[in-house]
């Protein structure tokens, strides 16, 4: 098998076939770069195949069929993939068949789950798929109503915001904590600037005394990310966004914002998210920080819409957050 390289217009590079094999239960999966240096060989396969983005092309076996298979770099941008089936004795007038089972379609988390011997995990969601797929199955429920994933996208982010609010108020309010004590900082610093162990000290009783954990301002965040990172793989692989228009001049939720609109309104909610996140960095690395929404921006001119909604909406839900604790926080 030697699939052509190439790929949809709009997808990035990653998105070209690779080579996929499900072997004794255990998934792999290799590009052209994977294969430059040695081939792979699996003696155990349930499938094999070809996997762009969004869809897949593979052989399945069928009580044991395929012995085999070897998976190299062809020429030029190619894979080449050896399959072999179990040897057998035939004697005079006699016959055999192998048999096989043929999957050509979508990367459906539904549509694989229902063709057995572990065809889903071709959908690969990364090291958090185990929270990516809940987020898909959501995702999926909640456009059977409105009909509009891009709306779908909107809801899932709202609640996200709503279940982690506890986490995010004392992570806020650590951080202003810690932004309170800076001046105090300043001064142990300045006083035992040659006793660095003096300063620890010091600094561990500052603690005691006014009740501030330092990594109060991180571990809620930490918690998070898996959250975050399940579903952008889960937006970004989806085939459901695929072709799926929102409003407007977004058509496509997979495909990048036409006129980038949405990228440059998420970078300035980023800015602002910023501004109003109490730090108590040294004003050369908060400068520092503050070149991130223009990265970020530039990052996202080519993601797919439906991600650029998410991380717009988020940052937009958080500006509000922020400005409800900071009010409350300063009435406290």
């Amino acid at each position: 098998m030697k699939p052509q390289p190439e790929q949809e217009p709009g997808l990035e590079p990653d998105s070209l076939p690779a080579a996929e094999t499900l072997d004794d239960g255990s998934f792999s999966k290799e590009s052209v770069k994977d294969l430059v240096k040695e081939q792979q060989v699996y003696n155990k396969v349930d499938w094999t195949g070809y996997a762009d983005k969004y869809f897949l092309s593979a052989v399945l076996s069928r009580e044991n069929s395929i012995a085999s298979v070897e998976v190299k770099k062809g020429a030029g941008s190619y894979l080449d993939t050896t399959m072999s089936s179990p040897s057998f004795n035939l004697l005079p007038g006699q016959s055999h068949q192998v048999g096989y089972r043929l999957f050509f379609g979508p990367k459906g988390l539904d549509i694989l789950k229902a063709q057995g011997q572990g065809l889903e995990k071709a959908l690969d969601l990364g090291w958090f798929s185990a929270l990516a797929k809940p987020l898909l199955y959501t995702l999926k429920y909640f456009n059977k109503y409105t009909h509009n994933y891009g709306i779908a996208i909107i809801i899932i982010t709202v609640i996200i915001k709503i279940l982690f609010f506890p986490l995010t108020h004392k992570s806020y309010k650590s951080m202003k904590d810690m932004q309170k004590l800076q001046p105090k900082m300043a001064e142990l610093k300045e006083k035992h600037k040659d006793d660095k162990e003096a300063l620890n000290r010091s600094i561990m009783e500052m603690y005691r005394t006014h009740k501030v954990n330092p990594l109060g301002g991180c571990l809620p965040m930490v918690v998070q990310i898996p959250v975050f990172f399940a579903l952008y793989k889960a937006l970004m692989f989806s085939i459901e966004l695929r072709h799926a228009p929102f409003m407007l001049w977004i058509t496509d939720l997979s495909a990048k914002d036409p006129y980038y609109v949405t990228p440059i309104i998420m970078g300035a909610t980023m800015f602002i998210q910023q501004k109003m996140t109490p730090t108590s960095m040294d004003p050369i690395q908060a400068k520092m920080m503050l070149a991130l929404p223009v990265v970020f921006t530039f990052m996202f001119l080519n993601f797919p819409a439906g991600l650029v909604i998410y991380w717009l909406v988020n940052n937009v839900l958080t500006i509000a957050q922020q400005a409800y604790i900071n009010s409350t926080l300063k009435d406290a």
